[in-house]
């Protein structure tokens, strides 16, 4: 059981950060953020910062006046 955790844990980090890289880049956004998901605490922190950042490759929201 722990040589199969000790297998898994390590594919599901992997996984994990490719997706994360995925994401950022599709957003128009460096995908080496997502090297931060690696430290505790600083990464709940940046994924709240990359979740109300302004995403470069979004269109901009243009207000009716």
């Amino acid at each position: 059981m722990i040589d199969l955790l000790l297998v898994l844990l390590p594919l599901f980090t992997l996984f994990c950060l490719w997706l994360g890289y995925r994401i950022l880049e599709k957003a128009g956004l460096d995908g080496r953020w997502t090297l931060i998901l690696l430290i505790p605490v600083v990464n709940v922190v940046m994924i709240w910062l990359f979740a109300f950042c302004e995403w470069p490759l979004l269109p901009k929201h243009r207000q009716s006046d």
